[in-house]
């Protein structure tokens, strides 16, 4: 189903971004420096294209069909699911939060962004993994054809709406930055 292709073409994206953020976080926790603001760059990322975009389909429109087709909301694998977007949600709160105060002057604010960026990275990483293995194949498989028509125009739409607002342009890009920056030594870090 195209919808599902199009989930999975997604989680290349924001993977990039995990081991970016990962790569960051161990230089944090091993003493080196990386600028507050890159943690700042990636919760903005997360929250407008990993949660904001990605999984706002997920939510409204994949998972509204794969319920309609028979498999329970709440309970199942779509429960757990949204369970782990919550969770994603909180970790993303969390490390803008820390990045914000270390960014004011706090160092002590740097644990918490470390300890965050490595609970939200280990989070999603089993989550695409769930996504892409189990899930996407189960809605490929349990939504009727005539439905999987509607869920793939229901994600025309939505690509639309996201060409529009400049996102499939605008993420990517930041993902790019992110991974350089966490690759720079530190005397070629941004100020």
């Amino acid at each position: 189903m195209y919808a599902t292709q199009i989930l999975m073409e997604e989680h290349r994206v924001i993977e990039r971004v995990l081991a970016a953020l990962q790569t960051a976080a161990e230089r944090v926790a091993q003493g080196q420096e990386m600028r507050p603001a890159f943690f700042i760059n990636a919760a903005l990322f997360i929250r407008n294209y990993a949660d904001g975009s990605h999984h706002r389909k997920e939510e409204g429109i994949l998972f509204v069909a794969m319920n309609k087709a028979g498999i329970p909301t709440s309970g199942g694998p779509i429960g757990v699911m949204l369970a782990e977007h919550e969770q994603g949600r909180a970790f993303t709160s969390a490390l803008n939060d820390a990045a914000q105060k270390w960014e004011a002057g706090d160092l002590s604010a740097r644990s918490a962004v470390v300890q965050n960026a490595f609970g939200y990275v280990a989070l999603l990483q089993q989550h695409i993994q769930k996504e892409d293995r189990v899930l996407f194949p189960m809605a490929d498989r349990a939504i009727p054809p005539d439905q999987q028509e509607q869920v793939n125009t229901d994600f025309e739409q939505a690509l639309g709406e996201e060409g529009k607002a400049g996102i499939p342009e605008k993420y990517p890009a930041l993902a790019e930055v992110l991974e350089k920056e966490s690759r720079k030594t530190i005397s070629s870090a941004p100020d």
